[in-house]
């Protein structure tokens, strides 16, 4: 009994000595044809394995290198490439009868690069899929490939190049580890992958995969969640910087497809959103609730009645997604009506809307009809847009009309502007903004029409109209001047200078007084006591003179 323990460790030690001699006696780089003629035929792409060894205790043989093929139509380089492969194997059959079966693979620091072309096909639609579909290199003739099954397969820190064969912009993906179990082309199965986002943040899918469709594996069924955490818009690479297009993007959406055709549904939160160049980022979070069909054989989405929440305000967006050619198209239309401008006011800089320096939107509602087409990065924004009962604390716009508001009899607002109607048709473009009928009637001071536009540096140059009646201030004093009253309402044109920050009001004199149409101007200039006065009130009013001279 006593020498059992002693017996039992010679055991012990000879199991281990002929454990660590087996890799010396097996040739396992005899296995190498073997290997690459099973990973070649089962993906569709050549495989090249590099220097084998065994190691008895990890269970499975490690490679030096790994490289597969790329679809020779995109590219003459490798689709994937690594310095190590661990392959799992069943260790009793390679011992027993030098049987290779393979139970996994870990491809360590992989690089693969993603590719799509023109027509909105990708590199790796050929994996996997039968000899009429596949490259040259891997066609085996005419016949579907043998069935491809691994236990499990894992790549770990890898790279992921995403780019396009008819541009050079280029998305790199970090981290990236995927792990799928039970793997066969023929049957689903489930997929973790997880990796670091272009200039920051991380992406996680967690779902199903399969079976692989045998024509085309990018329209394989998938079922997963997927959660996109801190991407930052402006260093995604999918958008040209100069655009202004900024922000960092939350979404949780669950994504589902068979047959080419896709379903997402989920939300999406953005803060610090810009969507224009020269505007600045929203102070408030925007989120979206979204569903999208997509059409993965023409690379073509349906937005279906998303809702657009900021703050209390709701509006709907709904539209196309066309990302056939080089740049993602959208044609899309938003309406959002009796909107609170209290709660939408943090997020007007996105859209390169500024209000005056010192100046906040207290009270009123906003109603917008909008339509947004064009490329990502030069969108266009064109509508109706209209302000309604509100109020502008913290900008006197009679006090800032100085003399042209005091001659005209306008009353000053107390430290603030009424605004009883505000509409415009508005257009907002990488270049700026611009503003057509644009009709603005406060009780203070009257009915303003014009137009103009607001460049992407917030420069003003907008010409304007007040119409004022027969019984303000300065129709009073040309009564008093020339005898009688004016025909009709009085008509002073004025130009808006300036900054949006910092607006800068100057009477438009050569039009009021010496404009053609002009009443007021005729009037003064065909009395012979009030002649040369229109001179004058182009002094009073701090424009030019008349055209009297």
């Amino acid at each position: 009994m006593k020498g059992r323990p002693r017996y039992l460790a010679i055991a012990v030690g000879v199991l281990l000595l002929i454990l660590i001699a087996l890799p010396f006696f097996i040739s396992v780089n005899s296995f190498r044809p073997v290997i690459e003629r099973q990973l070649s035929s089962g993906l569709g792409r050549q495989v090249h394995v590099g220097n084998l060894s065994l190691s008895i205790f990890s269970g499975g043989l490690s490679a030096e290198d790994l490289s597969i093929s790329d679809d020779p139509n995109f590219n003459k380089s490798s689709f994937l490439t690594a310095k190590s492969l661990k392959i799992g194997v069943e260790l009793w059959p390679l011992i027993t009868s030098k049987t290779l079966n393979i139970t996994g693979l870990t491809i360590e620091k992989p690089e693969v690069i993603l590719m799509r072309n023109r027509q909105g096909e990708w590199n790796f639609s050929t994996l996997a899929t039968d000899s009429s579909n596949r490259p040259a290199v891997a066609k085996s003739a005419g016949r579907a490939p043998p069935e491809f099954t691994v236990s499990q397969l894992k790549l770990e820190k890898g790279r992921v190049t995403i780019g396009s064969t008819v541009s050079d912009k280029k998305s790199v993906y970090d981290n990236v580890d995927l792990e799928a179990t039970n793997l066969s082309v023929k049957s689903q199965f489930p997929v973790k992958l997880t990796a670091n986002l272009p200039g920051g943040g991380g992406f996680k899918a967690d779902g199903t995969v399969g079976p692989v469709n045998r024509a085309d594996a990018s329209l394989s069924p998938l079922d997963a969640k997927l959660t996109i955490s801190g991407l930052d818009l402006a260093k995604t690479g999918f958008v040209d910087p100069s655009a202004g297009i900024a922000g960092i993007v939350d979404v949780t959406n669950r994504l589902q497809s068979k047959n080419g055709l896709a379903r997402t549904q989920g939300s999406v939160k953005m803060n610090k959103l810009q969507l224009v160049r020269g505007g600045a980022p929203s102070g408030v979070p925007v989120s979206v609730d979204f569903n999208i069909d997509y059409d993965l054989r023409k690379s073509m989405g349906v937005l279906n009645q998303a809702i657009v929440k900021i703050g209390n305000a709701v509006a709907r967006l709904s539209g196309t997604i066309d990302r056939r050619g080089e740049s993602t198209l959208l044609d899309m239309k938003l309406d959002g009506q009796n909107l609170p401008v209290h709660d939408l006011q943090a997020a007007l800089p996105a859209f390169g809307v500024i209000l005056p320096k010192g100046s906040s939107l207290e009270t009123g509602t906003l109603s917008a009809n909008l339509n947004i087409q064009g490329p990502l990065d030069k969108l266009v924004t064109a509508g109706n847009v209209g302000v309604f009962n509100g109020k502008l604390a913290g900008f006197d716009m009679g006090s800032k009309m100085g003399a042209l508001s005091t001659f005209s009899g306008m009353q000053k607002g107390g430290g603030h502007t009424s605004i009883e109607k505000l509409t415009t048709n508005l257009r907002v473009a990488p270049e700026g903004i611009q503003l057509a009928n644009l009709d603005l009637v406060m009780p203070a001071m009257g009915q303003l029409t014009g137009g103009g536009t607001i460049s992407s540096s917030h420069e003003l140059n907008l010409k304007m109209l007040a119409t004022l009646n027969a019984q303000s201030g300065l129709a009073s004093t040309l009564r008093s001047l020339t005898g009688r009253g004016l025909s009709k309402n009085i008509r002073i044109p004025f130009r808006i200078e300036g900054t949006s920050a910092d607006p800068k009001f100057v009477p438009d004199v050569g039009a009021m007084v010496g404009g053609e149409d002009s009443e007021l101007g005729n009037r003064l200039d065909s009395n012979p006591q009030t002649k040369g006065l229109s001179d004058v009130l182009g002094g009073l009013l701090g424009g030019k003179k008349g055209k009297n001279k």
